[in-house]
C-alpha cells in the first residue's frame, strides 16, 4: 500500500503541476517551461508536507471515533503550514519582498490556489484512510467473529461431552442420596456453569469478576469428581475486578490443568489465580504431567493468543518450571465500554 502512494504522490506531482501551469497563468509572462517547474517545485513541497503532517496526525489520532478530530486539526495544522510556507517560499525565488508581504493583496494572492490543491489532495487521502480503517475493522471483527466460533465449539465440547455431563449427572445423583443440600447447591453451580456459557459465548470481553465467579463455579464442579485431590485459590484484589478478559479464558486454562496433570492422593493439584504486577492474570499449577494425556483439541493457549492479538497484539506469557506451569493474560481497560473492543487499551 505504501508504494502505490508513493507512486500516486511523485506521479501525481508533476501532473497537478501541469494542470495549474496551463489553467492558471494570473498575468505572469516567464515561459511554459519555466512555471511548469516551478509550480512542480512548489506542488512536490506543498504535497509532501501535507503528507507528512496527514500520516502524523493519523499516528496521533488512530481510532475511527477520533475522525473529526483529527480532520479538525489536521485542517489547522495545514493551514498554518500552506501560509508560512507559501511565504517562505516567495522570498526564497524572490517573487515577493518583505515590503510587499506587508499587503494582504499580495500576501494571500496564491493562497487560494494553494488551499484548493490541498482541499483536493486531502480529501483523496482521507477517504482513502478512512476506508481502510472501515475494512480493516470489518476484516478484524470477522477474523474475530470466526476465532469465537472456534472458543465456542471448544468450550462447548469439553463441558457438553457425554463424559463431563455424565460425571456430572452421576456426582450428583450419589449427592442426592447422600446429602441432599450439597446436591441442592451442586445443581445450582451447575446451572451457574450452563447459564454462563450460554450468556458470554458470543461476547468479545467480559469483566474479570463475571469470569472469576464463573471459574469458581466451575472449580466447585470439578471438586466433586476430586474433592480431597483438588484445591484452588483466588487470590485477586477487588480493583482488578472491573478490568477485562476474553470470556472462558480462566475455565480454559484450568480445563488444560485437568487435563494435562495427575490427579490422586499421592499427588494432589493445586491451581492458583492472581494478577501480577497489576496487568495480568496469572493461573498457575503444580506440574506433575501425565504420561498419556487424554484427548484434547490442542487448540485451547493456541485459541486464547489468537483472540488476544486482535485486542492489541499482546503476547500470552507462558512459563514452564521444574514445579510449576504458569500461563499470564494481559488485563484490558476500556476507554468506553461501547466501543470495544477497538479502543481496548491493553
Amino acid at each position: 500500500m505504501k508504494l502505490r502512494e508513493k507512486h500516486f504522490r511523485w506521479v501525481g506531482i508533476p501532473v497537478f503541476a501541469l494542470v495549474l501551469t496551463l489553467m492558471i497563468k494570473r498575468g505572469e509572462d516567464a515561459p511554459f517551461f519555466q512555471r511548469f517547474l516551478t509550480a512542480t517545485l512548489i506542488t512536490g513541497f506543498f504535497w509532501n508536507g501535507a503528507f507528512m503532517l496527514f500520516i502524523y496526525f493519523r499516528k496521533k489520532y488512530p481510532l475511527i471515533r477520533q475522525t473529526p478530530k483529527r480532520i479538525f486539526i489536521t485542517i489547522i495544522a495545514l493551514s498554518i503550514f500552506l501560509i508560512i510556507g507559501d511565504t517562505g517560499i516567495c522570498l526564497i525565488m524572490g517573487k515577493k519582498t518583505l515590503a510587499q508581504l506587508s499587503d494582504p493583496a499580495i500576501f494571500f494572492k496564491y493562497t487560494d490556489i494553494n488551499f484548493l490543491a490541498s482541499f483536493f489532495i486531502g480529501s483523496i487521502y482521507e477517504n482513502v484512510y478512512f476506508f481502510e480503517q472501515w475494512k480493516n475493522t470489518i476484516r478484524l471483527n470477522e477474523a474475530l467473529k470466526n476465532q469465537q466460533i472456534r472458543t465456542q465449539f471448544e468450550v462447548l465440547q469439553n463441558q457438553m461431552s457425554p463424559h463431563f455431563l455424565f460425571n456430572s449427572l452421576n456426582t450428583l445423583t450419589t449427592l442426592i442420596a447422600e446429602d441432599r443440600e450439597i446436591a441442592t447447591e451442586f445443581t445450582q453451580k451447575l446451572s451457574e456453569v450452563y447459564r454462563y456459557i450460554l450468556a458470554n459465548k458470543e461476547k468479545e470481553l467480559v469483566q474479570l469478576k463475571d469470569e472469576l465467579e464463573f471459574a469458581q463455579a466451575y472449580i466447585y464442579l470439578l471438586r466433586m469428581r476430586y474433592p480431597e485431590n483438588l484445591t484452588a485459590e483466588f487470590s485477586v484484589d477487588e480493583q482488578y475486578q472491573k478490568q477485562y478478559i476474553a470470556p472462558l479464558t480462566i475455565q480454559m486454562l484450568v480445563e488444560n490443568a485437568i487435563k494435562h496433570n495427575v490427579i490422586s492422593k499421592a499427588n494432589p493439584l493445586h491451581i492458583e489465580v492472581y494478577v501480577e504486577n497489576g496487568k495480568s492474570i496469572v493461573v498457575k499449577n503444580n506440574l506433575q504431567s501425565k504420561k498419556v494425556i487424554e484427548k484434547s483439541t490442542k487448540t485451547g493457549l493456541a485459541n486464547i493468543r489468537k483472540r488476544y492479538e486482535y485486542f492489541g497484539n499482546k503476547n500470552i506469557d507462558v512459563i514452564t518450571t521444574a514445579r510449576n506451569y504458569l500461563v499470564a493474560i494481559p488485563l484490558i481497560s476500556l476507554v468506553n465500554e461501547q466501543d470495544q473492543p477497538l479502543v481496548a487499551k491493553l
